[in-house]
């Protein structure tokens, strides 16, 4: 599939490190509903949606806003954490977005995909970013297919994993919880029909803080030219995990694409075609962020937490407040009752245990199951190819299947990792 003239500039501009922004303002792009401060006209009274939207409680906000980065890897608990962020009531949270721009990369022709290297892709997803944390969300127009039209699209990926863009002025339909508490993915789009981006950028300019989750981005020191941007006020919660956890995760949840490793922990074979160099390339770069945050350069400092998911499921309660006073949020009731709903959790249901992206879950037992479905010749590989990281990390090695299955004996070790400061 060819990819569209616009797409390839933006592109190529972020391979020159050309900072690209909408010129194209917010208000310029409504079609008339508000004017000035976001007031009504009234032939648009008769309309639900733009009634909601110029409703005082919509009006943009003048305080400093607060940008949250969740920056983590695949199948690490990052869905889980970022349902942290998205259950404050005045947050802005958005899941995955840089999916659109690496979709639109991947579907253009191999010809561009030979001339844009991988400091174009970093590029591009730094200015989405960047456009997102300014609430210009007509930006993500650019990636998304089928292209919008009006500047509503009924392919926003993920669009249920936030509060945000299933509750009015967005979605009229949508009520406080609603968009967390079911594990379908489909019940948005069907309330809500499909996203208009200008509702949804007015309900970004409405909240006082704006979060995005992304695994996308492969090492921190990528972010740099974000922390140091005058307009953002950016916090980086970085979230590890156990690689050996990771890659159990992603057997389960990526099951044509661990075919291998599936057949290799099933027979105990090693099958000649596996391939190692994703689960080296996810510790590789791990330990190169973690390294580089630990190190305290100057401009992560005040900006970067380092947060490893087995802390969180064994203690979520105190390690959400932690990450809160971190990004300079109050812990609401909302996110306390959220917490103690979804960690406690006896899930039963088939329908709930296949859901991919599911945050219900008994959270300790869900960051040691992995010890009971690895088999030793697998963790024994990943622990030689992850040596270094697990060691940076704080997580213990075994030397037999039977220390592997006895879950009496913690993996994880004592270790306080203090925000950059």
């Amino acid at each position: 599939m060819e990819c569209s003239w616009k797409t390839v500039l933006l592109l190529v501009c972020a391979s020159l490190g050309v900072q690209y922004t909408a010129i194209r303002t917010l208000r310029d792009s409504l079609s008339g509903p508000c004017q000035g401060a976001y007031r009504c006209q009234t032939r648009h009274h008769r309309d639900s949606r733009w009634r909601a939207l110029c409703d005082d409680s919509w009006m943009p906000i003048d305080s400093p806003r607060k940008h949250i980065l969740l920056f983590a890897t695949t199948r690490s608990g990052s869905s889980f954490t970022g349902q942290l962020l998205n259950q404050h009531p005045e947050t802005f949270y958005v899941f995955e977005p840089l999916y659109h721009v690496q979709q639109a990369f991947t579907n253009s022709s191999s010809r561009l995909r030979r001339t844009l290297d991988r400091r174009a892709l970093l590029g591009a997803y730094r200015d989405l970013l960047l456009n997102l944390y300014t609430c210009d969300l007509h930006f993500m127009e650019n990636y998304i297919r089928p292209e919008p039209q009006d500047h509503v699209t009924g392919s926003f990926f993920r669009r249920s994993s936030s509060h945000a863009l299933c509750s009015p002025p967005v979605c009229l339909e949508g009520g406080d919880g609603a968009a967390s508490d079911l594990p379908d993915e489909t019940w948005c789009p069907k309330k809500c029909g499909a996203l208009n981006l200008t509702l949804a950028s007015m309900s970004c300019l409405s909240k006082g803080h704006v979060a995005i989750k992304t695994v996308r981005v492969p090492e921190v020191g990528d972010l740099r030219t974000l922390t140091e941007d005058p307009r953002l006020d950016l916090k980086i919660i970085h979230l590890v995990r156990d690689p050996r956890a990771i890659l159990a995760s992603r057997m389960m949840a990526f099951s044509d694409q661990f075919r291998a490793w599936k057949i290799w922990n099933a027979t105990g074979r090693q099958p000649r075609y596996v391939d190692l160099s994703q689960i080296t390339s996810t510790c590789k770069d791990m330990a190169a962020s973690a390294e580089t945050g630990l190190q305290r350069p100057a401009w992560l400092r005040g900006r970067y937490m380092l947060v490893r998911y087995e802390d969180l499921a064994f203690n979520p309660k105190d390690r959400t407040s932690e990450i809160y006073r971190f990004v300079g949020l109050e812990m609401e009731d909302r996110v306390q009752m959220w917490i103690a709903k979804n960690t406690n959790s006896n899930v039963s249901s088939p329908s709930e245990w296949n859901y991919r992206y599911s945050t219900t879950r008994d959270s300790r037992a869900t960051a040691e199951s992995w010890r009971l479905r690895l088999g030793f010749d697998i963790v024994r590989t990943v622990q030689n190819l992850c040596n270094d990281t697990l060691a940076l990390l704080g997580y213990k090695q075994v030397h037999s299947a039977a220390e592997l299955r006895n879950l009496s004996h913690s993996l994880v070790e004592h270790r306080t990792f203090q925000p950059v400061t």
